[in-house]
């Protein structure tokens, strides 16, 4: 095989492999998260800050990171933020338990048959996807890892709710 055309060959095999890794990526639209047959009520998000946050019940650092969104929540949410926590468990009864547990201020949805979870392609968890004004995916997030992740939230969200829809 020529070098310089398996070269290319295999960096357009990664290139492929780790596009396809995330439905869901940078600079890409949200999905309309009425499709998704969701528990709960989704609400009017239009021209607002959204995370939306994966979660379950028995995910560790899915626990420690509840207190620090339901934080960003009071702390932003008078500036047109919003997260919707989108619940993982398969049971509706392991999500109610958990949030009477862990009361929040943040919307619990649950996505009951993991439809909106795979369009996602969500691979670990808790894994956060922030939606700027305009709709667009502008942060990823995989994992909780405390102080660090909250401080990054709160930088992002700043620059976020100081642009207009649009990005600007």
């Amino acid at each position: 095989m020529n070098t310089s055309f398996g070269t290319r060959l295999i960096g357009m095999l990664l290139l492929s492999a780790t596009t396809s890794l995330a439905a869901w990526d940078t600079g890409t639209a949200l999905p309309d998260l009425t499709k998704f047959k969701l528990e709960g009520k989704v609400p009017a998000i239009a021209g607002k800050v959204v995370l939306v946050d994966f979660w379950a019940s028995w995910c560790g650092p899915c626990k420690a990171s509840f207190p620090a969104l339901d934080s960003l929540q009071k702390d932003y949410g008078d500036k047109g933020f919003i997260i919707l926590a989108v619940n993982q468990d398969k049971t509706g009864e392991a999500m109610k338990t958990f949030l009477a547990e862990h009361p929040v201020s943040i919307t619990a949805l649950r996505d009951p048959e993991n439809k909106l979870v795979a369009a996602a392609d969500v691979s670990s968890m808790p894994s956060s996807y922030l939606v700027d004004r305009s709709g667009k995916i502008r942060y990823l997030h995989r994992g909780f890892h405390g102080e660090k992740t909250l401080a990054q939230y709160r930088k992002e969200l700043e620059l976020l709710l100081s642009e207009k829809a649009g990005g600007s």
